[in-house]
């Protein structure tokens, strides 16, 4: 089952490395403002866009698989179709790195079997949230 309480989610916002998918770099959007917000609140924010170099002052990655650093949640800002792939690259990081704990599918995203298949690999999942809705909530 997705995390959907707010103990749950308190312990997803407990995680600090983000790698933000479909990071954008232009300001005044929230693929741009949720991923400054939560760097604000202290997270480490490592964006993936493969049409960008640097976004937020940080390196871009073009893909989950370029994300140098150690990652704990995948925040998702791509189109519902979009994410059957990307839990496919979500679960070979998992399975190569070791490092993912969860997928955090923002306002508006879902993907029920993509979702199913995030959870059977033992990953946490939140859909249809914003990130910066919950950490207002239930940490700011």
């Amino acid at each position: 089952m997705p995390v959907t309480d707010d103990e749950g989610l308190r312990e997803l916002l407990d995680m600090r490395r983000i790698a933000v998918v479909g990071c954008s770099g232009t300001p005044g959007k929230a693929a741009h403002e949720i991923p400054a917000y939560m760097m604000r609140a202290g997270y480490n924010i490592y964006p993936v866009n493969p049409y960008a170099d640097e976004i937020l002052g940080c390196e871009a990655a073009d893909s989950l698989a370029d994300v140098a650093e150690p990652v704990d949640l995948i925040n998702v800002f791509r189109p519902s179709d979009e994410v059957p792939g990307i839990v496919d690259d979500v679960l070979t990081r998992h399975e190569d790195r070791g490092d993912v704990n969860s997928v955090w599918l923002q306002l508006g995203i879902t993907h029920d079997e993509a979702g199913e298949r995030v959870e059977a690999a033992g990953l946490q999942l939140v859909q249809d949230r914003c990130l910066k809705i919950e950490h207002s909530r239930l940490v700011a």
